[in-house]
C-alpha cells in the first residue's frame, strides 16, 4: 500500500513502512471482525453498509476468490503440514505467532489454547463461517469453554413440520461458573452475566502468506 501524503510504501499484512519517508514506522492494528453479513446483521440492528462507488465497480473482480485460486502462489514452504492455499487463522501475542487451520477450527470449535501462558478461546460462530478469538479468563482466572448442547440440530421429525433442520440457539458454557456466553464473548446468563471476555486480534489468511510474514510461527495441533 502507498499513502498519498508521503508516498511511503506499507506492507499490507504487517502494516510496516518498507520504503519512503516513514520507513520503519508501523500502523496500529485495529480490532476488526470477519463475519458473514447475516451474523453481523443479527448483532447490529442499526448498522450501515458501505456502498460501492459505481464508477470504480468495473475495476474490481466480481469472482475474485475462485479465480485467484487457479494461479500459482508466489512463494511456498515445502515440508510443512499445510498446503500453500490452506486457509488459516493467525495471531500474534507477546512476540509469538501461531496459525490455526480453518478446517480444524470448524471441526473442533471452540478451541482452547495457550500462547505465552495466556489462555485463548477460538470460536467459530453459529453460521460456521465467522470467527472470534478471546482471552479465556473470567475475573482474572483461567477458564475453559465448550459448546452448549454440541450445537445439535432439530430431529428429522421436527424438521418436516417446521422446515429444514436448523442449529439450536448457539451458546458456550464455561467450566468455572457454568455461565452461558454468546458469540460476542459476553455472558448472557449465570453468575457471570453481564461480563465480557477480552478480544484478541487475528487474521484469516492463506498459509503461504501468513508463513511468509511470520517465519517463526507455530501450527496448532491437537
Amino acid at each position: 500500500m502507498r499513502d498519498r501524503e508521503t508516498g511511503t510504501w506499507w506492507q499490507q499484512v504487517t502494516g510496516k513502512a518498507l520504503y519512503g519517508p516513514l520507513q520503519g514506522a508501523a500502523l496500529q492494528l485495529v480490532l476488526s471482525d470477519e463475519l458473514t453479513f447475516g451474523e453481523w446483521k443479527s448483532e447490529v440492528s442499526d448498522g450501515k453498509v458501505l456502498a460501492e462507488v459505481k464508477k470504480d465497480t468495473k475495476d474490481y473482480e466480481s469472482n475474485w476468490e475462485p479465480e485467484v485460486a487457479k494461479l500459482p502462489v508466489v512463494i511456498s514452504f515445502p515440508g510443512t503440514e499445510l498446503k500453500p492455499r490452506d486457509v488459516v487463522v493467525g495471531l500474534e501475542l507477546d512476540g509469538a505467532s501461531r496459525a490455526y487451520s480453518w478446517d480444524t477450527l470448524v471441526k473442533q470449535s471452540p478451541v482452547v489454547d495457550y500462547i505465552r501462558g495466556v489462555p485463548l478461546l477460538i470460536a467459530v460462530g453459529p453460521d460456521g463461517k465467522s470467527f472470534r478469538i478471546f482471552k479465556s479468563r473470567i475475573d482474572g482466572k483461567d477458564a475453559e469453554f465448550f459448546l452448549k448442547g454440541e450445537n445439535e440440530v432439530e430431529t428429522k421429525e421436527a424438521a418436516t413440520k417446521t422446515g429444514p433442520a436448523t442449529p439450536k440457539s448457539w451458546a458456550l458454557l464455561d467450566t468455572a461458573t457454568a455461565s452461558e456466553w454468546n458469540f460476542q464473548g459476553c455472558a448472557i446468563s449465570g453468575p457471570s452475566q453481564g461480563k465480557c471476555l477480552d478480544r484478541i486480534p487475528a487474521l484469516k489468511d492463506y498459509w503461504f502468506d501468513w508463513r511468509n510474514y511470520h517465519p517463526d510461527t507455530t501450527i496448532y495441533k491437537r
